[in-house]
């Protein structure tokens, strides 16, 4: 049996918040499409400028979004007053980013009082296909009381 996935009221309004203040996501044109307690879709369109040399989504790109993915679905399940930091992951580029728009969903594998490990997933979205390109796992640190970092 999958262990229970409790998250504070108002966990939804500090995902949402956190995300909005991710200048890193808002320079790459991410958009956070679902917040639930322990799971978190962002969606990207495809844009030239975020491109390697043979014109497939960037793997620091692809790793970028999936880090925002799986630390905000742990997020989601920190207490108030937290911030969340991730403090080791792993990426495996499955397929070359190729893509009209590209999915990432990040969701709890593990919570945990100070630890919490993500499973991610990246799926490039065609017009007729959806394929898997790349996966990551995460290991997230509930910051608290820690001067200068919120949410």
């Amino acid at each position: 049996m999958p262990e229970a996935r409790i998250a504070e009221p108002d966990f939804r309004e500090r995902v949402e918040e956190s995300f909005a203040r991710q200048a890193a996501m808002k320079l790459i044109g991410a958009d956070l499409t679902l917040c639930e307690p322990g799971i978190v879709e962002i969606e990207l369109p495809f844009r030239d400028d975020l491109t390697q040399q043979h014109n497939f989504l960037h793997a620091g790109i692809i790793s970028a979004a999936l880090d925002a993915a799986c630390g905000y679905a742990a997020f989601s399940l920190m207490p108030q007053g937290s911030a969340v930091l991730t403090i080791e992951f792993k990426v495996n580029l499955l397929a070359p980013g190729k893509g009209e728009r590209f999915l990432f969903r990040g969701e709890v594998t593990k919570p945990g009082r100070t630890i919490m490990v993500s499973d991610g997933q990246a799926f490039a979205v065609g017009d007729t296909e959806v394929k898997l390109i790349a996966t990551m796992t995460a290991t997230l640190m509930v910051v608290q009381d820690r001067k200068g970092l919120q949410g």
